[in-house]
């Protein structure tokens, strides 16, 4: 098993839609968390459109996602979440985006960012990846490398006391490339409940939620000798 480094002080999540976090690393979020991380999600986008039905207002459904999420984290056992409230398909790689990224990540300081790998177009041939998350994972990664370690990008926040901060490492799901797992026997349990929180996604019941998420876990955990893993490509950054 290709170890991640160590356990890190304090991680920070970012990803596109409110259960996004849970779904492609929640067993190592919680597995950090009760190790005693402080452990941040940053959501960029309302999940307003998280439903097709026509009759459906999208800012119900924002408001319904926000709280699935605020009960997610206390599932998880988190320190929070927070949110950049772009509507669904209105992400964009942009200044602005950047800007609010990096003002995060030098007030949270993290050493580990997590997001999704920018770079996974195509699962198969039955699956084409969200342009919400692409354009989320490669928003993250031009925050941290090199802007929120840089002094001279966005220097507004130098005045504002918000100093430069390098990451050490950064984890991407949803890869093709993948060189790290965690291993979440441990907290799979905790994974599947949270997940199971965001019930505009899954359904009040979802009985069919725990086989799907323990065979992802177990094919991925198969491929280093685990039970139960999530697997990432991970970056040094510094």
């Amino acid at each position: 098993m290709i170890e991640i480094v160590e356990i890190p002080k304090r991680a920070l999540a970012i990803y596109a839609h409110p259960d996004d976090p849970e779904v492609s690393a929640g067993g190592t979020l919680a597995r950090w968390a009760q190790a005693g991380s402080e452990v941040w999600v940053l959501v960029t986008t309302l999940g307003d459109k998280g439903s097709d039905d026509p009759a459906t207002d999208p800012r119900a459904v924002a408001k319904q996602r926000r709280d699935e999420t605020n009960e997610a984290m206390q599932v998880l056992g988190l320190a929070g979440s927070l949110h950049l409230d772009y509507p669904d398909g209105e992400i964009e790689d942009s200044i602005e985006v950047r800007e609010r990224i990096v003002r995060h990540v030098r007030e949270l300081r993290p050493e580990v960012i997590l997001c999704p790998d920018p770079t996974a177009l195509f699962f198969g041939d039955r699956y084409i990846n969200h342009r919400d998350h692409r354009i989320t994972g490669l928003a993250a990664l031009d925050a941290v490398a090199p802007a929120s370690a840089n002094p001279h990008y966005f220097p507004q926040h130098i005045a504002e006391g918000l100093l430069p901060h390098s990451v050490s490492q950064v984890l991407c799901s949803g890869t093709l490339a993948p060189n790290a797992w965690v291993d979440v026997a441990a907290t799979i349990d905790l994974k599947i409940a949270a997940v199971g929180c965001h019930a505009s996604q899954v359904g009040e019941e979802a009985l069919w939620l725990p086989e799907v998420i323990r065979d992802r876990a177990a094919a991925a955990g198969a491929e280093v000798g685990v039970e139960f893993a999530e697997a990432f490509r991970r970056l040094e950054i510094s």
